[in-house]
Formats: C-alpha cells, sequence, structure tokens
C-alpha cells in the first residue's frame, strides 16, 4: 500500500442539496485509488451542539450516503470541523505512514 490517501470528507445522508452532482466523480476517485493500491478513508461528521438539526449521532442522516462506493474499513468519526480532531484518524496517519493526500 502506497504512503498516499484519498480522503473522503462529510459525504453523509444529511449533506448539502448538489451532492447528487458530484457522487459519481467521487465514486471513480475511489475507484481510481483502489486501482493505484491509495487507501480511502472515509471521514464522518457527528454534530454535538445543542439545537442543530443534521449529521446528528445515531441517525441515518450521519451515516456515509447509501451511493458512496465503499471499499475499506477506515471510516472515522470526527465531531469538530477538522478532520484531525479525530484522534483515531492521526494515529492511522502515523500509523500508515502517510504524506500525501
Amino acid at each position: 500500500m502506497q504512503k498516499k490517501a484519498l480522503v473522503i470528507i462529510d459525504i453523509q445522508n444529511d449533506i448539502t442539496k448538489n451532492y447528487k452532482d458530484v457522487i459519481g466523480y467521487i465514486n471513480k476517485a475511489i475507484d481510481w485509488a483502489v486501482h493505484n493500491n491509495i487507501h480511502v478513508i472515509y471521514i464522518r461528521h457527528e454534530n454535538l451542539s445543542a439545537g442543530t438539526r443534521t449529521f446528528k449521532p445515531n441517525t441515518n442522516g450521519s451515516e456515509l450516503a447509501s451511493d458512496l462506493k465503499i471499499v475499506s474499513k477506515n471510516v472515522f468519526t470526527k465531531y469538530k470541523t477538522n478532520a484531525l480532531s479525530c484522534e483515531d484518524f492521526t494515529d492511522f496517519i502515523r500509523k500508515n505512514e502517510l504524506c500525501d493526500f
């Protein structure tokens, strides 16, 4: 496996209105990464803030989009806007010595 990763961020059921316009391109990028032996990583967002309506934990809206191609078990959940705030994700980066994203 290369020290590279394709990182798919926040492609979830609660995503904004235009995601259907790009999902085909995302899935093509995933196929390309698999073909080139590149890690595919998925980042999910769960919104813990009171009063918000999207990305709530344990809801259909917080799950990865059903038409997103899932090719690995590298799925990490973040609770802040920055994916690097997820310790499991940063641990994965270190463990696999990833340097290109």
